[in-house]
């Protein structure tokens, strides 16, 4: 077997395509080392050995250790590796993404920096919370009071279906306790989304701070991804184990989210969400599987040309300007 120091860095073309990867591989409680060009994920039941070139993007969750040997084999296979709660309900840190390409958040900062194309997204994103109705031609300031209208008769219609009171949303940043049970539930249920989202965008490569309803915040667009999935999701889950149990509902609530996530494959549907909203529909079977290393050099007028060579002596035209 080669040792770090003596095998060379696989080339784009020895990686396996994107989308011949597992998207997402989620480990805890074991310890990461490396065999040969697997990654060994060795717990109490024994050793498993997953091969590094099929992972797309490792989640290692609470109780894990890795060594430099397996980032190094990850590295060099491709692959991205996140810090993570429990199945990813919580973020604590990530490398790099699931892309080589820089096409996914090209697209993102394009239809972001476009004031028509960024209310198109928030109009999407409406769309998809609620979809019996047609957002088109609303503004986005009747966009955000039909949200906050439909979040309060979530509120409303899930506390009548688990039989408890409710006296509306009541969050206090940085105390927890401040609310009833039930409050408690949905802050827990939330701060889930929000590590689900960082997650997944993480993975993508995507701008976490170029929002398309949230702005001014590094987590802008993990705030528009995770309230995809507030009325759907978190809301009712947090709204169940507030009428099971008064007491330990944080803890209780994120268990709910970490099985349902687990269940439902949630972070697959994350991924597909993300790209359905920031890319155009003929260019969603490429950006994924470009897995080359294409890198250019910006010329005028959106013209890109050769990298690695010096251009000095190209004969552009002259521009008058």
């Amino acid at each position: 077997m080669a040792t770090v120091g003596q095998r060379g860095m696989s080339s784009p073309r020895e990686l396996t395509r994107m989308g011949d990867r597992i998207s997402f591989i989620y480990l805890e409680r074991c310890i990461l080392h490396r065999e040969d060009n697997a990654i060994t994920a060795e717990d109490a039941e024994g050793v498993t050995h997953i091969a590094a070139a099929t992972i797309g993007t490792l989640l290692l969750g609470p109780g894990t250790r890795v060594t430099h040997q397996a980032m190094s084999l990850l590295g060099d296979s491709g692959a991205g590796v996140v810090w993570v709660g429990e199945q990813g309900v919580r973020f604590y840190s990530g490398g790099r993404s699931l892309n080589r390409s820089s096409s996914l958040v090209e697209a993102q900062a394009t239809r972001w920096a476009n004031r028509r194309t960024r209310l198109d997204v928030a109009r999407e994103m409406y769309r998809m919370r609620f979809p019996n109705e047609n957002p088109d031609g609303l503004t986005r300031h009747e966009l955000l009071g039909r949200e906050g209208r439909r979040v309060k008769e979530c509120y409303r219609r899930e506390a009548e279906r688990v039989g408890l009171p409710w006296n509306g949303r009541i969050y206090v940043p940085g105390d927890f306790n401040a609310g009833d049970p039930v409050n408690q539930a949905v802050t827990a249920a939330a701060q889930c989304m929000y590590g689900i989202a960082q997650t997944t965008v993480t993975a993508l490569g995507c701008a976490p701070g170029l929002g398309f309803i949230h702005s001014g915040h590094e987590l802008a667009f993990v705030l528009d991804i995770a309230d995809l999935y507030k009325t759907g999701v978190a809301i009712p889950i947090a709204f169940d184990v507030a009428a099971q149990d008064p007491e330990d509902v944080g803890s209780r609530t994120r268990r709910a989210i970490r099985d349902h996530v687990n269940k439902t494959r949630l972070l697959r549907r994350c991924v597909d969400d993300i790209k359905h909203l920031i890319l155009l529909d003929e260019a969603k079977s490429d950006v994924m599987e470009d897995d080359t290393d294409r890198v250019t050099l910006q010329s005028d007028h959106g013209i890109e040309v050769e990298s690695g060579r010096n251009h000095a002596d190209d004969d552009f035209d002259e521009v008058s300007w």
